[in-house]
């Protein structure tokens, strides 16, 4: 973790000039900006399935959620059929 602060040393300190965060607020916020946008495709239909159940949806507005959501990823994963995203979820 501390390799990663250290390489990203110049947007903490943007943060901490821009915004009202501390040093290591700031840190705090970039390493977790960094792990969510490192999250696989898997990881990430897992994640907001189990979101998205817990909030009460159904298995068919969720797999609609999550497909609209897909491509607005950082880096968006190729397009998953219905059959694809339920393979993640259920294995």
């Amino acid at each position: 973790m501390l390799d990663r602060r250290m390489s990203h040393d110049d947007l903490i300190d943007h943060l901490v000039r821009s915004t009202p965060l501390s040093r290591g607020e700031a840190a705090r916020v970039v390493l977790d900006v960094l792990a969510y946008f490192d999250e696989t495709t898997e990881e990430f239909v897992r994640r907001r399935h189990r979101e998205l159940q817990s909030g009460g949806l159904t298995n068919a507005d969720i797999f609609e959620r999550i497909t609209a959501e897909l491509p607005r990823r950082a880096v968006a994963p190729p397009e998953l059929s219905l059959r694809q995203l339920r393979r993640i979820v259920y294995g």
